[in-house]
């Protein structure tokens, strides 16, 4: 029987979550399998991998071959590398002490790694909140000046207005003024020419 370890399918429609299952290449994508080795979730930014490193290793000495996918997680996990460790020992090339010890080094680097990419990712997050709150300040600044700029306008064009209409008062009463005298001087014209 053919093993391969491969992913399963859950969660739901636009948030998928995997199991990391070593199955028989002929089973259903999420139907029947041999062992559950770990989980894969990669709606989290870094994805989140949770993974039997001495299970998934077992299966690979017994012969399962990884999918692609499977293949890149177990690499990024170290099981790949831990395959290659136990060959080298299994032929005497190096000592199982020198194996471990070359494991965690490499194991240590790649939780530095990321570490600092988690850390990168929060200062990117806390700039972009930072340089988003700068941005807001400097829109209600200028919304709070034009309204502002609005009141002043308003209130001259009041003035004006008021200046207008004292004008136009003085001017109506100046007018109304000039047609009664109009009529008595017509008036005694008229007298003199009769």
């Amino acid at each position: 029987m053919p093993v391969k370890i491969r992913l399963q399918r859950h969660g739901k429609k636009g948030k998928p979550f995997f199991w990391i299952v070593a199955a028989d290449s002929r089973a259903k994508r999420d139907g029947k399998f041999l062992d559950k080795i770990g989980t894969y979730n990669p709606n989290t930014n870094p994805a989140t991998i949770d993974l039997n490193l001495d299970s998934a290793v077992q299966w690979l000495h017994n012969g399962a071959q990884p999918t692609d996918t499977a293949r890149a997680i177990l690499s990024y996990k170290g099981a790949l590398l831990k395959h290659h460790l136990d060959g080298g020992v299994r032929k005497g090339a190096l000592t199982q002490e020198q194996a471990d010890a070359k494991l965690a080094a490499w194991l240590d680097e790649k939780t530095n790694k990321v570490t600092s990419k988690k850390e990168g990712l929060s200062k990117a997050e806390a700039k972009a909140k930072a340089d988003a709150l700068k941005a807001e300040k400097v829109a209600n600044e200028k919304r709070a000046n034009a309204a502002a700029d609005a009141l002043k306008a308003a209130e001259l064009t009041e003035e004006v207005a008021e200046e207008v209409s004292e004008v136009a008062t003085e001017v109506a009463v100046e007018e109304t003024a000039a047609v009664e005298e109009a009529p008595a001087a017509e008036e005694s014209n008229e007298e003199k020419e009769a």
